[in-house]
């Protein structure tokens, strides 16, 4: 029998009444037919899991389809390179997820005999991979044993409990694991935590929550005590410091643009993305630097806002037209001139993607 405290009165839910009530739930009305359900092999199950990641389903299923079609298997997948993984990754943000995911790909075909573990340690021991996501995979593909504890199941547990403070505070999230680990059946794994995924994701909503559809509702503390608007606690708010940067938008003669891969480390790491410089330098000066001559032409934009986690980023754009010599590139490893028609093969940050579907005119001798 389950004990626990909610504030300071004693609930004593019985875990398998629990479980069984979300079991009976999904088999009526959770999801079943999402495309990596209908064939949960380990490789597809956790290319999801790391795509759903702070993502919504609904987002995430083109993407999905998308990259199965490209790389059906986790060999094919390995032995691509890190540009076509990122290419199919635009957009979907949060571009840390696909370089760990092709990197752990490598491994699991160097160590594992190109077959995702099924200990858990060793799926947790890979890139990007933490203990609710194995969990999943582990669960969802075999049926094994193992709580989660994303998004949506931290906030159908706090609700249903009356657990107080913020998730994200290791003693919190300690609370919720102990309960996760306490609450998931011996049988049926899979559905129940799908169950606790779908619950969150339909029913127990971050607002408006449809508590009187909801198959625990009965025993939720939250919906007993009126707070679920107050559950779980919110992260404590901060105003998000803003970074301006000045973006280069520059075209050669031929019509082609200057394009730089970023850092691994950092936002958009690995992917293409405009030149940067000091946000008060001139735009033509940093052409008369990198080309030796002042720009045919030169074109200022309003700035655009991309909001980031922890932070805001204000790009300027200044969109320059090169002299007759190009800027010389020393590793094409790091810049390259593209053609307007090679953009959409390129791993490129959503706002990057914008500002060049926006801004690359189709006439390369427009100055």
């Amino acid at each position: 029998m389950l004990e626990l405290w909610a504030g300071a009165r004693l609930i004593d839910p019985p875990a398998a009444a629990f479980s069984q009530a979300l079991l009976d739930w999904y088999d009526c009305h959770g999801r079943r037919d999402l495309p990596w359900q209908r064939e949960p092999t380990p490789y597809r199950v956790w290319v999801s899991e790391i795509m759903l990641q702070q993502t919504q389903v609904a987002v995430v299923v083109p993407y999905f389809e998308r990259f199965m079609a490209r790389f059906p298997t986790l060999a094919e997948l390995a032995a691509a390179p890190l540009d076509a993984v990122l290419a199919l990754w635009s957009g979907l943000g949060y571009y840390a997820r696909a370089r760990h995911l092709h990197q752990a790909a490598v491994l699991i075909r160097e160590r594992h005999g190109g077959a995702v573990p099924t200990a858990i340690a060793s799926l947790e021991a890979l890139p990007g991979i933490g203990r609710s996501t194995a969990g999943a995979v582990l669960s969802l593909a075999l049926g094994q044993r193992h709580p989660i504890l994303d998004g949506n199941v931290k906030r159908v547990l706090a609700r249903s409990f009356g657990i107080a403070g913020w998730p994200g505070q290791a003693a919190v999230q300690a609370q919720l694991w102990r309960l996760a680990q306490r609450l998931t059946p011996a049988l049926r794994v899979g559905a129940y935590n799908q169950a606790l995924m779908d619950l969150g994701a339909t029913l127990c909503t971050r607002s408006r929550p449809a508590c009187e559809r909801c198959p625990v509702a009965p025993r939720c503390v939250a919906r007993r005590q009126g707070r679920q608007a107050q559950l779980p606690t919110s992260k404590p708010s901060k105003r998000l410091p803003e970074h301006t940067t000045l973006m280069i938008l520059a075209h050669d003669p031929q019509g082609a643009v200057l394009l730089e891969r970023r850092s691994l480390t950092g936002i958009w790491g690995g992917l293409w993305s405009l030149p940067e410089t000091d946000p008060e330098r001139a735009p033509a000066d940093w052409c008369r630097e990198r080309t030796g001559a002042a720009p045919l032409g030169l074109e200022i934009h309003p700035p655009r806002r991309h909001t980031f986690s922890h932070f805001v980023l204000v790009m300027r754009i200044a969109q320059v037209w090169t002299p007759g010599a190009p800027v010389t590139i020393v590793d094409t490893y790091r810049e390259a001139w593209w053609h307007p028609g090679a953009l959409a093969a390129l791993g490129l940050p959503a706002p990057v993607r914008t500002i060049l579907a926006d801004l690359v005119l189709p006439d390369p001798d427009r100055p």
